[in-house]
This record gives C-alpha cells, sequence and structure tokens, in this order.
C-alpha cells in the first residue's frame, strides 16, 4: 500500500516553485477565498482541500515551465475553480482567458481576480460560442474531457504556433491513439510533480486531417 503524502505547505510549494516567491501572497489569498466559498459551492472536490498546496495550487504551476516565452494570451477552458488557469494568471505575465458555463463558479472566478489583481478576465458560457479578441498562444485543460473533445473545443483558437498544454492521467496514451485518427500533432509528455501516474501533455503543431469536418 503507498504511503499518502503529508499536505503540502507554502512554503514546500514555494521551495518547489521558486519563482512564485512574489506572488506567494496572492496564492494566500486565492486559497482563502476557495476554502470560504467551498463552503456554499462546490469548487473543488471536498478532499483535495486537506492537500491544496499540492493538489491545486501546484498541479496548476507546474505549468510555467512549459509556457513559451513569448507568452502573452492563455485559454483556459473549463476553468472550474481557476485550476489551472487562474493560477497562472496570478504567477505569469500572460492575460488569461478563464472560461466556464458554472455561473456560480464564474463569480468565484471574478472575485479571486479582483482581490488578487491577477491578469486575467471570466468568460461565462461554452466555448463553442466563445469569441475572442485577438490571439490564442496556449490553450490549457484540466480534468475536463477526453483528448479529442479539448482539441475540437480549442480548434477555433489554434494558429501553426499555438500550443496546447493539458494535465492528463494514465488514459493518456489511449487518448492520443484516438485523437490522432482525426488530428496530426507533435506530442511530448512529461512527467507530473504532483501525481505519480499523471503527466503534462504538450502539443504542437496541431492540425486537422485533410476531408475531416467538423461534427
Amino acid at each position: 500500500m503507498s504511503k499518502i503524502p503529508r499536505p503540502m505547505s507554502p512554503e514546500e510549494f514555494l521551495r518547489t516553485i521558486p519563482d512564485a516567491g512574489p506572488n506567494l501572497n496572492r496564492l494566500r489569498t486565492y486559497a482563502d477565498l476557495l476554502v470560504k466559498w467551498q463552503k456554499r459551492i462546490n469548487l473543488v472536490g471536498a478532499s483535495t482541500l486537506d492537500d491544496l498546496w499540492r493538489r491545486h495550487m501546484l498541479d496548476s504551476a507546474q505549468l510555467l515551465s512549459y509556457l513559451p516565452p513569448t507568452t502573452q494570451a492563455i485559454l483556459d477552458i473549463g476553468s472550474g475553480a481557476g485550476f489551472p488557469g487562474l493560477v497562472l494568471a496570478i504567477l505569469g505575465p500572460a492575460m488569461v482567458h478563464l472560461v466556464d458555463s458554472d455561473t456560480r463558479k464564474c463569480a468565484f472566478l471574478r472575485e479571486a481576480i479582483r482581490l488578487t489583481g491577477a491578469k486575467a478576465t471570466v468568460h461565462h458560457g461554452r466555448i463553442e460560442t466563445l469569441g475572442l479578441p485577438g490571439p490564442i498562444d496556449v490553450v490549457t485543460a484540466r480534468a475536463l474531457a477526453p483528448l479529442s473533445i479539448l482539441l475540437q473545443y480549442g480548434q477555433p483558437f489554434l494558429r501553426p504556433t499555438t500550443i496546447c498544454l493539458f494535465l492528463k492521467g494514465r488514459s493518456v496514451q489511449d487518448e492520443l491513439t484516438e485523437s490522432r485518427k482525426t488530428w496530426n500533432m507533435t506530442a511530448n509528455q512529461y512527467p507530473s510533480l504532483t501525481d505519480a501516474s499523471g503527466v503534462i501533455l504538450s502539443l504542437e503543431r496541431i492540425s486537422r486531417h485533410h476531408g475531416i469536418a467538423d461534427c
């Protein structure tokens, strides 16, 4: 039986992501707000709050290392409580577009942005009907949908230089195999810092196969 690690503290998070130092207090504000709102609405799995700094903060912040240095705009699909998008907005220089169809979660995200001063904006609605000003450099998502669906969601925003960063679990190989029936892409996998069976899936040069129409 594997041993359950003790909860990560903010200080331990900082030792893992040292560049977060100047913004640690903003992350604390975000974490405190999440715990407060969780009592009223279901933002994250209740059991994950015991290890919030590992399960959510670190899980999101680890994507920073994989953002291209020229990243100016990030699209976070199905943001929910703001993972990974709001963490990236607090820690990084890029504008992050947070998309969610749940009215209450959008209200939480707007309040979190107000209190933390994060460089982000909230879009209430379904990604299929979303219009955004300007190009998107990076598309992110966590625990939202299979890869083939994520690519379909992201397709309207993909340019030749856009990359996708998706936090995935042990089914990633099956999802890649299925997606490659419809999509061309260059895929790289990197180990997760928070889950031994998890990966960071980085996709580049993404396009549909010729002759494949939208469903």
